[in-house]
C-alpha cells in the first residue's frame, strides 16, 4: 500500500473519530428530550408537525405498537412513492417530459428507497424527473434513515429501562431524527458539495456542441452532447449521511456532477460513517457507560481495517492476466499502477478502494468506481462486508442495532462457557432474546442464498447474466447480498431491470429490512420489561478487549460459516483462476 493511501485512510479515520463524540453526545441529548440548540431553532417546526399529524409525542408505545407504527409508516411510503413514479408524466418539475415508470420498476424502486437500500435498476437522468427525485426519492432518503435511527434508539432505551412495558414513541423518534439530526447535517454537507461543483438547479438539460464530432454505434455523426442537470446536491448530501446510496445520475458518485473533486469525495466518505460512528457513542451515553459505546466502535474498526487493507492491496497489485503483456501496471511517480479499470483518474486506486469499502461496510451503496471491475479479491471485500450483516458501522441505526444483536449472541456464548445465565448491560439474556437474535441472523442470510440459487437455475434469472462462469455467479450473489442487506450497490455486469429481478430483489429488500427490524424491536420490548441485575464476580465485562475480541470472532464466524461455500464458487475460484492465467 502506498504512503498516499495510508495517509488518506489515516485522515479519513481522524475526521470520523473527531466528530464521533460531539455528534454522539448531541444525539443522546436529542432523544433524551434534553435542551439543544437545534431544539430552540427547530422546536416550533417540530411542534407544528405533531399538531398537523395529530400526534401525541409523549405517549409511550409497547414494542408491538412501535413496530406497527413503523410498518404502517413505511407501507404508506411505498404506496406514495410508487404512485409518484406511475404519475410522473403528468406531474410538474419534469422539463425533460419523462413518462411514467414501468410498474415492476416502480415497485422495485419504491421498496428500494423506503427500505434505505436505494438499489437502482434504472438510469436516474433518463428515468426520473426532478420532482420525483426531490419529492419522492429525497424524502425517503430522510425518513428511511430516520426509521433506522428510531429502531436503534428504541433498542438502546430498553437497556436502561426496568420493569417497563414501553420502548418510547416511534413518531417522536422519527421526527427528531429527521429534523434535529439529518436535516441540519444535510444542509451543511449540501452547501459544501455545491461549493465543490455538485449541481443544484431546476433548469432543463443543456445541449452543447462537441469540440470534435464523433460516430455512434450505428455510424451516425454525433456533434452535440446533452448534459444532465438537476437538484443533485441536496439529494447527494442525504444519500451519504443517511447511508442511502441512490445516485441522482446513473454513474452515482463516479459522476463529476455528483462528486467532482478529491475534497467532495472525502466529505462524502466522511458523511457515510459520521452518524453510524456517533451512534455508538450515543449508545454508551444513553446506557450510562461510555465504555460500552467505545467497545462497539472498536469492534467495528477492527473488522474494517483488514478489509480496507485487502481491497487496496488487491487493486494495487493489478490484474495477473496483464503481467505477460507489454503493459506497465507498476506504481510510480508518473503512474497509479495496479488495476485502474472502472476507476476515475481523479480519485485513483486508494480513494476508490477506500470508498468501496466504506460504502459497503456502512450499508450505503454509493460508488465512485465500478465494483464489477474490481479484482476478484477486491470485489470479495464489499461482498463480504455486506454478508457479515452490514454491522461494520452499518446503516444509520441499522448498523448499531445489528451489532448489538451480535453482542447479545457473544454474551450468550460467554455465558455458556462459564455455566451461568448471560447478561448484557445488566439484563439477562434468555431464550426469547436468542430466538429473535437467531431470526436477525438467519433471515437475510436465507434470502441471499435462496435468491441466488433461484436466479442461477432459472431461465429468467440467467437472462440477466452477461458474464459466464465464476464472475457471473459473483454478480448474482452480490446482487442478492446487496438487496437483502439493504446496501444497494451492484456488480454492474448483471442486467437487473427485468420483471424477475425487479420482483425478486424487491422482495429481498422488504424481507431484509423488516424481517430484521421487527425481531430487534421484539428484543427491545423483552429487555425493557426486565429488572437490572447488579454485576457480580461472574459477570462478563462488555467493555474490555476480551469482549471486543469475542464480538469480532462471533461476527466473523457466523459470516464465514454462512457464506464461505458461496464465495468459493465466485470470487475465490475466480482469483485462483486469474492467478494461474
Amino acid at each position: 500500500m502506498s504512503l498516499h493511501g495510508l495517509v488518506q485512510i489515516a485522515l479519513f479515520f481522524g475526521a470520523v473519530f473527531a466528530t464521533t463524540k460531539p455528534l454522539g453526545a448531541y444525539m443522546a441529548r436529542v432523544f433524551a428530550r434534553e435542551a439543544t440548540f437545534a431544539g430552540r431553532v427547530l422546536g416550533p417546526l417540530e411542534r407544528l408537525v405533531y399538531r398537523a399529524a395529530r400526534i401525541d409525542h409523549r405517549a409511550e408505545m409497547t414494542w408491538k405498537t412501535y413496530a406497527l407504527a413503523a410498518l404502517t409508516f413505511n407501507l404508506v411510503g411505498i404506496v406514495a412513492l410508487y404512485t409518484l413514479q406511475r404519475m410522473q408524466g403528468i406531474l410538474p418539475g419534469n422539463p425533460q417530459a419523462m413518462g411514467a415508470v414501468p410498474p415492476d420498476l416502480a415497485w422495485n424502486t419504491a421498496i428500494s428507497f423506503v427500505t434505505n437500500t436505494d438499489w437502482q435498476a434504472y438510469s436516474g437522468e433518463a428515468t426520473m424527473s426532478y420532482f420525483v427525485q426531490a419529492a419522492g426519492l429525497t424524502v425517503q432518503n430522510f425518513v428511511s434513515a430516520a426509521t433506522g435511527i428510531a429502531a436503534a434508539i428504541a433498542l438502546i432505551r430498553s437497556f436502561s429501562r426496568r420493569n417497563s412495558q414501553s420502548i418510547g414513541n416511534f413518531w417522536f423518534d422519527l421526527v427528531r431524527a429527521t429534523l434535529f439530526v439529518l436535516l441540519p447535517l444535510a444542509c451543511v454537507v449540501a452547501l459544501v458539495l455545491a461549493s465543490q461543483g455538485v449541481v443544484q438547479t431546476w433548469d432543463p438539460y443543456v445541449t452543447i456542441p462537441l469540440v470534435e464530432s464523433t460516430k455512434d454505434a450505428s455510424g451516425n455523426t454525433v456533434a452535440h452532447q446533452i448534459l444532465a442537470l438537476g437538484p443533485a446536491a441536496s439529494q447527494i448530501a442525504i444519500k451519504h449521511l443517511g447511508t442511502n446510496g441512490g445516485g441522482f445520475f446513473n454513474a452515482n458518485s463516479a459522476h463529476p456532477f455528483e462528486n467532482p473533486t478529491p475534497l467532495s469525495n472525502f466529505v462524502e466518505m466522511w458523511a457515510i460513517f459520521a452518524i453510524p460512528s456517533a451512534l455508538c457513542f450515543a449508545f454508551g451515553k444513553m446506557v450510562g457507560d461510555a465504555r460500552q459505546g467505545w467497545a462497539v466502535l472498536a469492534a467495528m474498526t477492527v473488522l474494517f481495517v483488514p478489509m480496507i487493507a485487502l481491497c487496496t492491496l488487491s487493486e494495487q497489485a493489478g490484474n495477473p492476466a496483464l503481467r505477460n503483456l507489454p503493459v506497465d501496471d507498476v506504481q510510480s511517480l508518473l503512474s497509479a499502477g495496479g488495476n485502474m479499470e472502472g476507476k476515475e483518474v481523479r480519485f485513483g486506486i486508494s480513494a476508490s478502494a477506500l470508498f468501496a469499502t466504506v460504502t459497503t461496510a456502512a450499508s450505503c451503496g454509493a460508488v465512485n468506481a465500478m465494483h464489477d471491475s474490481l479484482t476478484p479479491l477486491g470485489g470479495l471485500v464489499p461482498m463480504g462486508l455486506m454478508q457479515l450483516g452490514e454491522v461494520v458501522f452499518g446503516g444509520v441505526g441499522s448498523g448499531l442495532y445489528g451489532i448489538l444483536v451480535f453482542a447479545i449472541i457473544a454474551v450468550f456464548v460467554g455465558g455458556l462457557m462459564v455455566g451461568r445465565t448471560p447478561e448484557y448491560l445488566g439484563k439477562k439474556i434468555e431464550s426469547f432474546e436468542m430466538k429473535m437474535a437467531s431470526l436477525v441472523i438467519l433471515i437475510p442470510a436465507s434470502v441471499v442464498l435462496v435468491g441466488t440459487a433461484v436466479a442461477v437455475v432459472t431461465a429468467a434469472g440467467q437472462k440477466g447474466i452477461a458474464n459466464p462462469g465464476a464472475h457471473g455467479f459473483s454478480e448474482v450473489l452480490y446482487a442478492f447480498s446487496s438487496a437483502a442487506n439493504n446496501n444497494g450497490s451492484a456488480f454492474a455486469g448483471l442486467s437487473v431491470n427485468s420483471v424477475f429481478y425487479n420482483i425478486a430483489t424487491g422482495l429481498a429488500m422488504l424481507i431484509g429490512r423488516f424481517g430484521v427490524m421487527v425481531p430487534v424491536l421484539a428484543i427491545a420490548g423483552s429487555l425493557a420489561k426486565k429488572k437490572l441485575v447488579p454485576p457480580s464476580l461472574g459477570t462478563l465485562p462488555t467493555h474490555t478487549l476480551l469482549f471486543v475480541t469475542m464480538l469480532v470472532g462471533v461476527i466473523v464466524l457466523v459470516g464465514a460459516l454462512t457464506f464461505i461455500p458461496a464465495l468459493a464458487l465466485g470470487p475465490i475460484v475466480e482469483q485462483i483462476a486469474s492467478s494461474k492465467s
